[in-house]
């Protein structure tokens, strides 16, 4: 088996496959405090509510946007598991040309999702990652990760409004009954909920213009769910992206050795 794993910035996801079948996944908190050994009994917790070993894994594979805990879990891997995981980044086979200024700038989750893509679709597409920050990436016809566009997420916005506007609460994020609202937690929802489907469909508007040409448009992350379905350009949410390119990653570097 292999055990996948995805640190955000919010975020930690955890995937276990056996060859292309995902079997379990797992969403938990990112915690910048915590150690290798605390990530090691919660990790053995979910896999013992599951009935999986730490024996039974024969492979990990890293894609970390925050390098502190990038570490804490390479140490995980060895100590628990015993041997030394795969981590995205500079001397990753990723079999994808990156076509930035500075290729190491390029987050390792954004370079995950565009190998998954482009593997699965074959096709031009525009990744929308639905994270901490909303992401946009190009992948052009012939497989070459072409840069994009970042924005702040939408816990980010909300949670500005509620820490620079004294007089507005926190609340969730969640699709409004409607968008003249009528008290002061509908409006904010509002203004964030449209103002995001907005922000989406403007942006991926332009870089369809700006590519000339017929690409794709997926997204992924934790709230594509909620502003898909009311997207005029998002075609197709696809949830386990992220994972699919990390264990395709792992596939294609185990080949190489």
């Amino acid at each position: 088996m292999l055990l996948v794993i995805d640190v955000g910035n919010s975020n930690i996801v955890l995937g276990i496959y056996d060859g292309a079948r995902l079997l379990k996944d797992w969403r938990i908190s990112t915690d910048k405090s915590k150690t290798t050994d605390e990530y090691g009994i919660l990790v053995n917790d979910l896999f013992r509510l599951t009935g999986i070993t730490f024996e039974s894994v024969k492979g990990i594979i890293i894609s970390s946007v925050v390098p502190t805990l990038t570490g804490v879990l390479e140490k995980l891997s060895q100590q628990y598991f015993g041997f030394k995981p795969y981590v995205v980044g500079p001397g990753i086979k990723t079999g994808m040309p990156i076509q930035y200024d500075n290729p190491r700038e390029v987050g390792a989750d954004r370079i995950v999702n565009a190998v998954a893509g482009f593997e699965k679709y074959h096709s031009p597409l525009i990744i929308v990652d639905f994270g901490t920050a909303t992401t946009f990436d190009y992948v052009n016809r012939k497989g070459e990760y072409c840069g994009g566009a970042i924005a702040p997420g939408l816990m980010i916005s909300m949670e500005a409004l509620f820490q620079k506007a004294s007089k507005l609460p926190r609340v969730d994020i969640l699709k409004p009954p409607a968008l003249i609202a009528k008290n002061t937690v509908n409006s904010m929802q509002a203004g964030i909920y449209y103002g995001y489907v907005g922000l989406v469909d403007e942006v991926v508007g332009r870089m369809k213009a700006e590519s000339r040409e017929k690409p794709m448009v997926i997204a992924t992350g934790g709230l594509a769910g909620l502003i898909a379905p009311e997207s005029k350009t998002i075609e197709i949410i696809e949830e386990y992206l992220t994972l699919d390119g990390l264990r395709i990653l792992y596939q294609r570097n185990c080949e190489n050795q």
